[in-house]
């Protein structure tokens, strides 16, 4: 056996410490380098990727939009994470969030369905002098009462615009269903009441229709269903949309980003929204919707499993592949003619980058189409601040005002410019009038 000698042993003990230091330098930097790589540090801000046809329209869109063409710059701390991006706009939706007032309003549904939407009044004149209002979708199982909603109407109201949210079928917490169904991932019902009645109640007004995640879906299909949806329509703004859903469910079962964690807690939450309405479900002698179903939810740990169990039977579809085509605006999005801005993050946990070639060949194949791709921003956050704190604004609400903006802009002009071409047209048009009644 070997002893260590008085001498060694000095020595020994004077080095442990500096082992010690060096193991902690070690554990400092592992965790540092950590870090960074979740955080994303290292990754710079830029602005976002267009993709657009080269047109005169387009390219006074970009002149008139900075912000589509200026770097996007998150919070240093935290704003290149997707992940914390998302999270604090699930937690939080946004900080400081106003409390803009409206107006309730309900519409019956020829289903027994009673929709309902909030009616916010402009607080300014818009820059065009104009009556424009914004037609609101929100994402899934959200309604006008959400923060980041509450804080997009505000700004909007403070540049001049009406908007009408719609608040989706079974989202209200204080709202008891009349009919047994909910809102969907893709029915345009109530969202196409809501814009009736706007068209009928305001006949002056034009519109603008905006869709953040699953309402960005609604609002896309809404307009291409029909021609005749796109009438007084002067834009469509989609912010984070999947575009179709067969492609997005075979994402969400991937642990890449983290998705499939995201699926479960979306999961919960749909399935305690729909429980909260279960005696209006299975009560209804019209309901599709039986107890054996109920109890498949209860044991349902994914989205596909709720919307194969409950949603898809809303509507008889008699298959999860049908109901994930039916009512994906991938399939009418093409029949949009009006001026459509796209906006998506590559970093979004929940839109998986396969599903962003869907925007891509739109873009260059139809002129009114343009797709913005940002490289940070998350699902839903796009907040900006300098190093720790965001800022109430985020990105998107500015690019949304700003694009409408420059819409509205474009439309008054076009319309001058018509006058200028043909000065006689009124007088014509008078004197055809006046022939006819004689």
């Amino acid at each position: 056996m070997t002893f260590l000698e008085y001498g060694d042993m000095q020595t020994f003990g004077t080095e442990l410490p500096a082992m010690f230091n060096g193991m902690k330098l070690a554990v400092v930097a592992a965790v540092l380098y950590v870090i960074v790589r979740c955080l994303n540090l290292k990754s710079p801000n830029a602005a976002p990727r267009i993709m657009s046809q080269d047109t005169l329209h387009s390219r006074y869109l970009l002149k008139s939009c900075p912000m589509l063409t200026k770097e996007y710059i998150p919070p240093l701390l935290w704003g290149k994470s997707g992940h914390l991006q998302t999270a604090l706009y699930g937690k939080m939706g946004r900080v400081y969030t106003p409390t803009p007032r409206g107006i309730r309003k309900f519409l019956p549904m020829p289903d027994g369905a009673t929709a309902t939407f909030d009616l916010f009044e402009p607080l300014g004149a818009h820059t065009t002098e104009g009556d424009v209002t914004m037609v609101i979708c929100p994402g899934i199982g959200n309604h006008s009462e959400k923060n980041y909603v509450r804080t997009f109407v505000d700004y909007s109201q403070r540049q001049g615009y009406r908007c009408a949210v719609l608040n989706h079928l079974g989202a209200l917490p204080d709202m008891e269903l009349t009919s047994p169904r909910m809102f969907t991932y893709g029915c345009t019902w109530e969202f196409g009441a809501m814009v009736g009645y706007i068209k009928r109640a305001f006949p002056q007004t034009s519109l603008v229709v905006v869709g953040f995640s699953l309402g960005g879906n609604i609002a896309c299909k809404f307009l291409g269903e029909n021609r005749s949806n796109q009438e007084r329509v002067l834009c469509c703004v989609s912010v984070c949309q999947g575009y179709s859903a067969l492609r997005a469910q075979e994402t969400f079962l991937e642990w890449d980003q983290c998705r499939r964690l995201y699926n479960f807690l979306l999961a919960g939450k749909m399935k305690k929204l729909i429980l909260s309405h279960r005696g209006s479900l299975s009560s209804m002698s019209s309901s599709n919707i039986g107890d054996a179903d109920l109890t498949k939810l209860c044991a349902a740990t994914s989205l596909m499993q709720i919307d194969d169990s409950i949603m898809r039977k809303f509507h008889g579809y008699g298959s999860l592949r049908e109901y994930y085509e039916k009512e994906s605006c991938v399939h009418y999005i093409h029949n949009v003619s009006v001026p459509l801005l796209l906006v998506n993050s590559s970093d979004d946990p929940l839109v998986h980058r396969s599903l962003l070639a869907i925007p891509c060949r739109l873009a260059e194949k139809k002129p009114n189409v343009m797709f913005a791709l940002t490289e940070h921003g998350g699902h839903m956050g796009f907040f900006e601040g300098a190093v720790l704190f965001p800022q109430p604004l985020t990105w998107m609400d500015k690019v949304i005002v700003e694009y409408t903006n420059a819409i509205c802009h474009w439309e008054r002009k076009e319309k001058a410019c018509q006058r200028t071409r043909n000065p006689n047209r009124g007088f014509h048009q008078l004197s055809s009038t006046l022939k006819l009644s004689g």
